[in-house]
């Protein structure tokens, strides 16, 4: 009797979230993110998910696939001779931002995809040099075959090293040097422009010790295109995992001290359910027995069908779904990801027990839906945007490790004011929360910090309110308004980085490196001179802006008043402006 109460749609959705349980043989692999309508000519450049946060269309004039230094070098040099505009595209370009984006319809992309092999590996000295373009996949396999292992990683292994550089990702971890690949990174050379006199580009070797470092280890890609990277590697180690779910009612005191209680631990938060999930996940000795694999439930591939019906589903909950239904379909991906250990397995077939025990390079990032050959598009990675399916935005921010108790329990109370208003956190697996240590890079963490990751639904049609809207654009501006929060600069939506530059106290050197490198601004854009407080801001100030997360609103006219959405104070950062919707004012006005 129970379940014939359950919304029809909901059950559908219900029903194709299992759908992680069926283990695809193979997968369409993800698009290439540059297409063009001749040949390599009159462009289109967009991101994995096939769409930027101000939806518009990037156009360039043209591509360039180099497959040696020497052939960068020439890109660089005719781009920098006609004094055209240039932007690097990576293999799959995961970025939600337009950092590849030239703008306008003159500009070169330059994409990095050949540019994928591994140059050198020292193993006595444990040095690895690699092309810009290999995926971080194939970096830690390498890596691994040589008895080495990259200390920290983000999760995702379907980005190249040259791109994760350029947006300071990372992993989870306060011990050693941290968990940003940057910090691990020891020497680079980068194709810069130059004068005619140098034949228009040049390439800078920068070890170790060369002062400009900080600035090309994490740059936006606006000093130029990184051709190769030298990491310091370690000696080959094991990890051990495991995942425990507890009440939330401490949770802000135990993230004060839990990245200092294990070396790679993490927590993910349900605010509905009221449950943090802990990763008690340490160094363990290499003999230590165990094989384990992390083949993570949300990076394997799943079956386009399901996908799409699923979205579907999701849709009819969005738009006409009950906050009761929307909760209850919320519940199933977290009891599904647990039933199934979140992907981990103890010999890469079957998951028997905690603690999950394997090699470094096999636990510390997953992706297999980028892996498998091309099946017709029956399967695809879930964000594929070649099908309507699953379509989100994500948004990041670090916070100093000292403001996280505040932050959190400030966030606690705003869910206890509208706690269904937080299933729709619930539903994509609540909020991620991974260390991050102060960095030496002038746009790395300016100190020990906490990145919260939120992914959440959005709508195909520009303009449309979600559900509960205003509890997220809340959150967000609590954290970077209130809390000094500083936005992932591959994450996020247009708001979140108006006046960041300003949150990293050697911004200025990195600008002065950068007039340097490339006085022209080939490398820059509309795009990065905003976000870097040069010219203009990343607001885009116009009707229905607030709804998109193009700014914070501060008229009616920004959100949304004709479907009863206005702009309202938050209900517990009151100095926030988000848009809520209140039925009585929409009556009254109509």
């Amino acid at each position: 009797m129970a379940a014939m109460q359950v919304p029809r749609s909901m059950r559908i959705l219900l029903l194709l979230l299992l759908s992680p349980l069926l283990r695809l043989a193979c997968a369409s692999p993800p698009p290439e993110p540059v297409a063009c309508t001749r040949g390599t000519s009159d462009c289109t450049v967009t991101n994995v998910y096939g769409s930027f946060p101000d939806r518009t269309i990037c156009r360039a004039a043209n591509v360039t696939f180099p497959r040696t230094e020497q052939e960068l070098v020439a890109a660089v040099a005719a781009a920098a001779a006609a004094k055209r505009k240039v932007k690097v595209a990576t293999r799959h370009s995961h970025s939600f931002p337009k950092l590849a984006c030239p703008g306008g319809r003159d500009g070169t992309i330059i994409s990095t995809e050949k540019l994928n092999r591994a140059v050198s590996i020292d193993t006595q000295r444990r040095l690895l040099t690699v092309e810009s373009g290999m995926l971080l996949r194939d970096l830690i396999r390498v890596a691994g075959d040589a008895g080495l292992s990259l200390p920290h990683s983000p999760y995702w292994y379907g980005i190249t090293i040259g791109g994760l550089l350029a947006t300071g990702a990372h992993g989870s971890s306060l011990w050693g040097k941290g968990s940003a690949v940057h910090e691990y990174v020891v020497g680079l050379r980068i194709v810069t422009p130059a004068p005619a006199s140098q034949g228009f580009a040049v390439v800078r070797e920068l070890g170790a010790d060369h002062p400009d470092l900080d600035a090309a280890k994490v740059s936006l890609g606006v000093l130029g295109v990184i051709s190769q990277v030298t990491l310091a590697l370690q000696p080959l180690f094991k990890r051990s995992v495991k995942f425990v779910t507890r009440d939330d009612s401490d949770m802000a005191e135990k993230l004060a001290v839990w990245g200092g209680l294990h070396e790679f631990g993490d927590v993910a938060w349900l605010p509905r359910q009221g449950k943090a999930i802990y990763r008690e996940d340490d160094r363990v000795d290499v003999s230590s027995p165990g094989n384990g694999l992390n083949n993570y439930i949300g990076f394997r591939s799943q079956p386009t069908l399901g996908l799409i019906t699923a979205r579907i589903a999701e849709e009819r909950l969005e738009e006409n779904g009950t906050d009761i239904a929307r909760c209850l379909a919320a519940r199933l991906p977290a009891a599904t990801f647990e039933l199934q250990a979140y992907g981990f397995t103890n010999d890469g077939v079957f998951f028997t027990g905690y603690p999950v025990v394997g090699f470094q390079h096999r636990i510390q990032a997953s992706g297999s839906c980028i892996n498998s050959p091309e099946d017709g598009l029956l399967s695809s990675c879930t964000w594929d945007p070649r099908i309507r399916g699953p379509f989100f935005y994500n948004s990041g921010f670090s916070i100093a490790l000292s403001k996280v108790p505040a932050f959190v329990a400030d966030m606690q109370r705003l869910r206890d004011l509208k706690p269904r208003a937080f299933c729709a956190m619930d539903a994509k697996m609540g909020v991620l929360m991974r260390y991050v240590k102060a960095s030496s890079a002038y746009l790395g963490k300016a100190e020990d910090s906490l990145d919260f990751d939120v992914t959440y639904y959005r709508s195909y049609t520009e303009g449309a309110p979600r559900a509960h809207a205003d509890v997220f654009d809340e959150l967000e501006q609590m954290a970077l308004r209130k809390y000094g929060a500083v936005p992932h600069w591959g994450k996020n939506r247009n708001f979140a980085f108006d006046g960041a530059i300003a949150k990293y106290p050697k911004a200025g050197e990195f600008l002065k490196v950068k007039d340097r490198y490339d006085p022209d601004g080939i490398f820059s854009s509309e795009w990065s001179d905003q976000v870097l407080g040069i010219r203009g801001s990343p607001n885009i100030v116009e009707k229905g802006c607030a709804i998109e997360g193009l700014c914070v609103c501060s008229d009616d006219s920004h959100c949304a008043p004709e479907q009863g959405y206005f702009c309202q104070p938050g209900k517990v950062y009151t100095e926030a402006r988000v848009c809520a919707f209140d039925g009585s004012r929409l009556a009254d006005e109509m």
